[in-house]
């Protein structure tokens, strides 16, 4: 008999019916997404999260690779001469949801990429096609080996610097699951939903929200608070989010990511939490 049929299901009730399970799951969330005592984002396709709720407990801000070497001067994306103010643009939002987020209790977490010293972690087609564009990763730069942790340009920058016991995440790659660590962090510490803002919106950020929703985490990207060495590359991205009812989750923009930490930490305030 084929594994979880429905001849399965009716000589196993306690199982029960997959179908009718997530029928009720999915109408208790759109009752709750109803509730007008439900804190959302204000986002595209959908108000985020799905759940209907926002849980500040649950919930984290992922500030990707906003170091030297994608927003400053002698930097691994200066030197392949593209426009800083395209990906530094993301500067000042990043830095208004981090406060936010702090004042809140919210957990705030940062990453940075970047190989070892002894380039054991550097692929070499990545330090071919590199080379070829006039930034070779892990040679000498303005600011230190290119995209070598410890080094100057792998710094994150003042503005958006991390506090005293927030983590901070090395990488050797685009993505970060694969890589690091960084889900055994969520996990340990109950995350399930992510807001994410860094550099560069069609590559790191990308990265990092589809492998984030293959694992069943809610995410929404902010779309001011992110930036690309492409404008068009930036659009592309956050479409591609949106398409599908949301295929990879929502995009939204700093103001509103403000604006409901707030209302959720009012509310938790209310009820004496």
């Amino acid at each position: 008999m084929t594994k979880g049929s429905p001849s399965t299901f009716a000589k196993n009730p306690g199982l029960g019916n997959p179908a009718d399970r997530f029928a009720r799951m999915y109408e208790a969330i759109e009752r709750r997404r109803s509730d007008p005592q439900s804190v959302m984002i204000a986002a595209e396709p959908y108000d985020w999260p799905y759940d209907g709720d926002l849980d500040l407990t649950r919930t984290v801000l992922v500030c990707v690779d906003l170091q030297t070497d994608f927003n400053g001067p002698g930097g691994y994306v200066d030197l392949m001469g593209y426009d800083l103010d395209l990906t530094r643009r993301a500067l000042g939002p990043t830095r208004r949801m981090q406060e936010a987020a702090r004042r809140a209790g919210m957990m705030v977490v940062h990453t940075r990429e970047g190989h070892d010293a002894n380039w054991g972690n550097l692929p070499l087609n990545k330090y071919w096609r590199s080379k070829r564009i006039g930034a070779p990763i892990g040679e000498q730069g303005p600011r230190g080996r290119v995209l070598i942790v410890g080094e100057p340009g792998q710094d994150i920058l003042p503005e958006v610097a991390p506090l005293p016991g927030e983590i901070v995440i090395d990488k050797p790659s685009k993505g970060i699951f694969g890589t690091t660590d960084f889900d055994l962090i969520l996990r340990t510490h109950r995350i399930t939903h992510l807001i994410i803002c860094g550099t560069t919106t069609d590559v790191c950020v990308s990265g990092l929200m589809r492998e984030a929703n293959d694992l069943g985490y809610e995410c929404t990207v902010v779309e001011d608070a992110t930036g690309a060495t492409q404008w068009e590359n930036h659009v592309g991205a956050l479409e591609m989010v949106k398409m599908q009812g949301g295929v990879f989750g929502t995009v939204t923009t700093s103001e509103a990511v403000v604006d409901g930490i707030r209302r959720a930490r009012e509310k938790l305030d209310m009820q004496g939490r």
